[in-house]
């Protein structure tokens, strides 16, 4: 591979699409370049995560996705306690708000193994899989999915509007975690960058963690918990689209 490959060509190659000299080309060019690499293994851990909390063995693509889906393999898993290792997995996924939310929940200690993970993992794979290829096959298109939002989840919070600095919500998708439903609402202004909104129930045990943000190689998650809810708003890190979302989360 004599030119570096594209943002296209990494995703597929984390996604398993590449073919076998074009996977090859891909992990020499990687093992020359390796804070690329660890980039790239960070990308792969995340969606180890993902396919681990839709309880598929292999990532499946978006079609498969559908709740219905995802929801009856999970109940198949469940007497052979598989789920139990995305369960695991996802309950360090949570984000947490501190003080104020102190007084919501009474919160014991994670575990040393919860605290140690990436929290809200699974909010930046989704972000990839449906954000950031374009390619969300919405459950509900609106100019304001608030009602929609609400007829799934019990007193979410508000949306955030992310009008004034040009991203306008384009759609809704309906995800699965074993602990119950969860869901990813994308933003996207006139040049086509977008920003998702994620809420999920907390894992097992309703462990926390303070509220926070996190980067994972082009994408910044931005976490926190409400009203028994996490939530997670991930954008890209170097494209302006970061400074809106902290804009946004200073009204919340």
């Amino acid at each position: 591979m004599s030119t570096p490959p594209n943002e296209h060509d990494l995703h597929a190659y984390v996604d398993g699409r590449l073919d076998a000299a074009s996977r090859a080309d891909m992990e020499a060019w990687l093992s020359r370049h390796p804070e690329r690499l660890v980039e790239i293994q960070a990308w792969q851990r995340d969606a180890q995560q993902l396919r681990a909390a839709l309880a598929g063995e292999s990532l499946a693509p978006p079609s498969e996705l559908d709740p219905a889906r995802v929801r009856g393999a999970l109940a198949r898993r469940r007497s052979a306690r598989y789920a139990m290792a995305a369960a695991v997995l996802l309950s360090i996924g949570v984000g947490g708000l501190g003080g104020w939310q102190a007084r919501e929940w009474s919160q014991p200690a994670a575990p040393p193994a919860l605290a140690s993970a990436a929290p809200m993992a699974d909010a930046i794979q989704a972000h990839r899989l449906f954000a950031v290829r374009h390619d969300l096959q919405p459950d509900r298109v609106a100019a304001d999915l608030q009602p929609w939002l609400e007829a799934n989840f019990r007193q979410p919070m508000k949306l955030p509007d992310l009008s004034g600095s040009g991203f306008r919500q384009v759609g809704g998708r309906l995800l699965a975690t074993d602990q119950g439903a969860a869901a990813l609402i994308v933003y996207e202004d006139a040049a086509g960058n977008a920003i998702s909104f994620y809420i999920r129930p907390p894992g097992p045990h309703r462990y926390l963690l303070p509220r926070g943000d996190r980067r994972d190689g082009d994408l910044l998650a931005q976490y926190w918990s409400r009203g028994g809810y996490n939530y997670a708003m991930v954008s890209g890190s170097d494209d302006g689209s970061t400074r809106v979302v902290k804009r946004a989360l200073q009204a919340i």
